[in-house]
């Protein structure tokens, strides 16, 4: 029997919902355990879990990530109305990927996984586009209310004029209060507060640099600052001081530049693109531009997400969702093809890293090994159903478990 490869110190694993959940345990299954001795520290945040916890295990799990710097995450649920019916929740539970993220204050990362013989939508992209995301605050970290109607307040208004005002108001200690109304509503309506910290976008900044340093490609950022003039300025201004302050002769003898524009002309330029840069957007912005992205390389689940934390915590994980459709299909019986492989480089991810920190390149070589192996099934012609119309040649379509196991094959012959 072949000796497994011992992963000396812990990787934070956390378990995920529905097919997803299906898959992750075959990975580990098929192309983890029968290679390598892990050393995990288990959190299931699936979400009958996250109920029964009243969602201290995502909180748990954040506090674990800080201690052992790595963790790798199978995709979960975010609950909404319809989520909160069907598994008959106490409340509609925060996404545990915000959860997280906020908790590390950190930047994610998305690289699409380019394999040969798969053809982009966009034929002009050569080269990957690293999605930088940052992950805190936006919309995931809102308070939003409903503005009710007259009829539900029982308020005959007769004016017809406004019933109800909304402001914003921010509270300092000393008693001081600044005050902007957002708006008087005659009405019904919706009201929603965001908001950002100086700390954290800084942060942001410096990571996005960094990485862009790191593997020497060209940074954009864009916000669109003409229009909100107080919140996504200040993203524009503190990437300019930090850049300026910090960066700017580092990127000179690099020989990569850092260009900022409106988020509007940064999608124009990034379709016209060639690729191969590093495109830093807003939490909101990063995640859907990564989707998009991810699609015109080849499909959703052919895009890497890595969480890195100013302290140097990293957190792995596939840039999907739980595959709802292909799970009610498994438990039915029915022949399903889900791909696997952002799964499988979530996994890749953290086995590497966890390899650089402890010096045992081994583990690091695994996951390298296991990477090629993913690859040159596709490359060979066998894949899941989502690549079959990009392939360039003949494609054999794969059940999900049957794709895994031609990989294992191409590990055990390496």
């Amino acid at each position: 029997m072949m000796k497994k490869i011992v992963c000396k110190n812990t990787i934070v694993e956390m378990q995920g919902d529905e097919m997803t959940r299906v898959i992750w345990g075959w990975i580990k299954e098929l192309l983890i355990e029968p290679f390598v001795e892990l050393k995990t520290e288990y959190f299931d945040l699936g979400l009958e879990n996250r109920e029964k916890t009243a969602d201290a295990v995502t909180v748990g799990a954040a506090e674990a990530i800080s201690k052992h710097k790595v963790g790798v995450k199978c995709a979960t649920i975010t609950p909404n109305a319809q989520r909160v019916e069907e598994y008959k929740l106490s409340k509609m539970w925060l996404s545990p990927n915000g959860t997280i993220r906020a908790a590390l204050d950190g930047t994610v990362f998305r690289t699409p996984v380019i394999a040969k013989g798969l053809r982009s939508f966009v034929p002009g992209w050569t080269k990957p586009i690293t999605v930088a995301r940052h992950a805190y605050g936006d919309v995931y970290r809102n308070a939003e209310l409903k503005v009710m109607t007259n009829d539900e307040r029982r308020i005959i208004n007769e004016n017809r004029g406004n019933f109800a005002t909304a402001e914003i108001v921010v509270r300092y200690v000393d008693g001081k209060e600044d005050k902007l109304k957002i708006a008087d509503f005659e009405g019904g309506g919706i009201v929603q507060g965001i908001h950002n910290t100086d700390k954290s976008i800084t942060s942001f900044a410096r990571s996005c640099f960094n990485y862009a340093l790191s593997v020497k490609q060209d940074l954009w950022f864009g916000t669109k600052d003409t229009i909100s003039k107080t919140y996504d300025h200040r993203f524009k201004d503190i990437f300019a001081e930090v850049y300026a302050a910090e960066y700017a002769d580092k990127f000179k003898n690099a020989g990569i530049i850092y260009d900022y524009t409106l988020i509007d002309d940064s999608v124009a330029r990034v379709m016209r693109s060639g690729g191969g840069f590093v495109w830093a957007l807003k939490n909101y912005d990063g995640d859907i531009m990564s989707d998009m992205v991810a699609a015109a390389f080849g499909s959703l689940a052919m895009m890497t997400s890595v969480l890195v934390s100013p302290d140097g915590c990293f957190e792995y994980e596939a840039a999907h969702g739980t595959v709802t459709r292909h799970y009610y299909k498994y438990l039915k019986g029915e022949r399903t093809s889900t791909n696997p492989v952002a799964t499988i480089f979530a996994w890749t991810g953290a086995l590497r890293k966890r390899g650089e920190l402890d010096g045992n390149s081994e583990l690091a070589a695994f996951a390298d090994r296991l990477e090629a192996a993913t690859l040159g099934t596709i490359e060979g012609g066998v894949m899941t159903g989502d690549l079959a119309g990009l392939y360039e040649g003949t494609a054999k379509v794969a059940e999900t478990r049957e794709f895994l196991e031609v990989i294992a094959k191409q590990l055990n012959y390496k």
